[in-house]
């Protein structure tokens, strides 16, 4: 194999690794928005204090995780720059997940809340699809 195939190789292998980085930290991000819904429909139909403490401690293990998540599509973004002839993958930073930059901010009501953590799971399974899209196209190349 030419040196220029092992390197090809390589950043196919450096990118897809760092693809699969980010959709752990999406997929478990996923996961508590999910619980943290289940646990804000709960306080809003009467759940009382105790809900209310494991949905915020839901939405704090999700915005961590969004934070992770993140910094793995910045990584997965530049390893692909790496690998030619795959299409471009882009994901706007600023539109992508930016729920998190208000989402855990000044909550005022359940509903709101509710909404919010809807708009989150969206955008996150937005980039699952969009991560996997690429993998795929990694993998096969």
């Amino acid at each position: 194999m030419s040196d220029g195939g092992y390197l090809r190789e390589k950043e196919v292998r450096e990118a897809i690794q760092a693809g699969q980085e980010a959709l752990k930290f999406l997929n478990e991000a996923r996961e508590c928005l999910d619980s943290a819904g289940n646990w804000g429909l709960l306080d809003m139909f009467g759940g009382g204090f105790i809900s209310t403490l494991v949905k915020h401690s839901k939405m704090k293990d999700a915005e961590e995780l969004v934070q992770q998540a993140r910094e793995a599509l910045k990584r997965f973004q530049r390893e692909l720059m790496d690998v030619d002839n795959v299409a471009e993958f882009h994901i706007e930073m600023g539109d992508f997940l930016s729920f998190a930059d208000y989402f855990f901010d000044g909550i005022i009501a359940d509903w709101l809340v509710q909404s919010r953590i809807s708009d989150a799971k969206k955008q996150v399974d937005n980039a699952i699809r969009k991560v996997n899209y690429i993998l795929g196209q990694l993998q096969r190349s």
